[in-house]
Formats: structure tokens, sequence, C-alpha cells
């Protein structure tokens, strides 16, 4: 059970993060790599994920063992919303911190590499440890981020409304199924039995698309508090998967038009359009035109010829 301990002046100080945390969605996204098979959408998008991974992920891997602790710099105070900015206060850490957090990994089966390599705080090994971000980052999540800041949004909308109507103290009972408010305590489900005195510095509340089963916080309470719980998601969208989304919303053969339009360099005619896509010079112009209403698509007339394009709303549609 975790127990965390409010003051008034705490009560006043919760905050909601703005947005998606990149940093402690790689953390948790590597949790999820690293625990093994899982169903649902963080199941289909790590089938999709562990293939594309690159060999300097495995410092990440070190650090952040899928069970037990995770190394706090990893997720600096605050947070961030731009993975640029997150990454580089991590490899700002001051060295005393450093050699705090990997103190607590040395021992653990897998981590010795790491805890060598970045003890010393040597800025060969901090730029090692920052293109092991960028390369997992890249590799497994900035395909699917759309979807991760869509159901964090959504996720906001939620607890914004639960704090209009109820204030602070339904925000907090609302964050996590089992969560007790008995005040000026606040209880929930934990790996451990532990107490969180705020002293009056607040809380930052995380929403995470790959927090999974119970809420996370920092193992140093002398860090600034944060608690990171586990969203509702639609589903992870790998590469690709939005287009088959597409499909099934607006159809196969108008969702095809929108793709021809969207790889083609130029202009695309009725008849080149119907030739691509193996359909009928009626049956593209009728689809040309719902697309066109629905401010998808445009067309311009060229001598004898009407030449489509597709609009920015368009190609937003394509997106995964």
């Amino acid at each position: 059970m975790l127990r965390i301990h409010f003051t008034a002046e705490d009560l006043a100080r919760v905050r909601l993060a703005p947005a998606a945390d990149p940093l402690w969605e790689m953390l948790l996204s590597a949790h999820t790599l690293g625990t093994g098979p899982a169903g649902g959408a963080l199941g289909d998008w790590a089938r999709w994920a562990r293939p594309r991974l690159r060999a300097d992920a495995r410092l990440l891997f070190q650090l952040a063992p899928p069970r037990g602790y995770s190394a706090d710099f990893l997720t600096p105070a605050g947070g961030s919303t731009r993975l640029e900015d997150g990454i580089e206060t991590v490899l700002g850490t001051p060295r005393r911190r450093l050699r705090t957090d990997l103190a607590q990994l040395a021992g653990r089966p897998g981590s010795a590499e790491a805890v060598r390599l970045l003890a010393g705080g040597e800025a060969s090994s901090l730029a090692r440890l920052g293109s092991s971000l960028h390369g997992y980052f890249e590799a497994t999540l900035a395909p699917i981020w759309r979807s991760v800041e869509d159901d964090v949004a959504a996720d906001r909308a939620i607890r914004g409304r639960a704090l209009l109507d109820g204030g602070v103290e339904r925000l907090l009972r609302t964050i996590y199924p089992g969560a007790r408010w008995e005040s000026p305590v606040l209880l929930m489900p934990y790996p451990a039995d532990r107490d969180l005195l705020l002293d009056g510095r607040g809380l930052l509340l995380v929403p995470s698309y790959f927090c999974q089963g119970l809420p996370i916080s920092l193992l140093d309470p002398a860090l600034p508090p944060v608690l990171v719980y586990p969203i509702t998601h639609t589903a992870a969208l790998p590469a690709g998967a939005g287009t088959r989304a597409l499909d099934d919303l607006v159809g196969a053969t108008r969702a095809g038009v929108l793709r021809c339009l969207a790889t083609a360099g130029h202009g695309q005619s009725t008849t080149d359009l119907a030739q691509r896509l193996g359909a009928s010079l009626p049956s593209v112009s009728e689809h040309m035109t719902v697309l066109r209403r629905a401010g998808l698509a445009s067309t311009r007339r060229e001598g004898r010829r009407s030449l489509h394009t597709i609009t920015v709303l368009g190609r937003q549609m394509l997106r995964p």
C-alpha cells in the first residue's frame, strides 16, 4: 500500500502533467518490452517494436530493468513534453545524483556495464546514453507518438472534469481504481508498503500510456514527488496500422485514393487514379467528390484535365 500524506499546502499544489512525458514513456515502454508477452494494445506494440530495436538500446534496458528499481535520473523532476529538452536534462544530471542512482543498480544482474560506464559521468559515456535514448524513441515510439499524445490528452480531460466537479479530492480518488481518500492521506495499491510525505512540495500527476498495473513513484523521497498512473488507451498503432483503421472509417477505395494522392509528386487526374486503383472512372469521380466535400482533397482545372491533390487534413488522416 502507498500512503501519500498531504498538507493543505500540498492540496493546493497538486498538478497534472500538461501532456505525455516522453522520458516516462520511454522508461515504461522498455519495461513492457522486458517483461515478455503482453496482451491488448501494448502486446501488439511490443511485437511490432522488438524487431526494430537498435543495438544501443541495451544501455537503456540496463538502467531500466523490467522489475525492481530503475534509475531515477532517467525521469528528471518536472519532466518535459519535448524529447530534446528531457534528454538534455538527463545528460546534465549532476555526478552525485548519478552515483546515488547507479549505486541502487549495483549488483543487479545485467547492470554492471551501465554502472561502470556512467558512474564517472564522462562526456563520452553520457553521449552514448543520449544516443541510446534518441535511437530507442525514434525506432519504437515516434511512429505511435500521436496515439500516445491523444490518449494522454483524453485522460487529462477526464481528470479535469473530476477536478471541476468535485475538487482535488475527487481528482485524487479517480486516478486509479482502488484509490481511497482518507483525509489527509491518499491510499492506493502499490508493490511495497510505503509512506510518501509531501511536506508542502505538492504532487505532480503523470498519466502514462505505457504504465501497466500499479502506479509508480520515484524511490528517493528527497526528489520532487511524482505519481505516474496508467490510463485507458484505444490501441497502439504501429506504422501502417493507421491506414487499416482509415480503411474501416472511409472505405478501402476512398482510403486508396488518399494514399495515391499522398504519394504522387504532382496532381493526379481521374484517369490516373482509376488506373492505379483498378477502379472505374465514375467510381473514382464519386469518391473524389466526397473527399473534396470533407476537405481531404482538392481539384483544379488545367486545360481539359482536372487534377486532384491531397490537402493538409487529408495527409493528417493518413498518419498512424
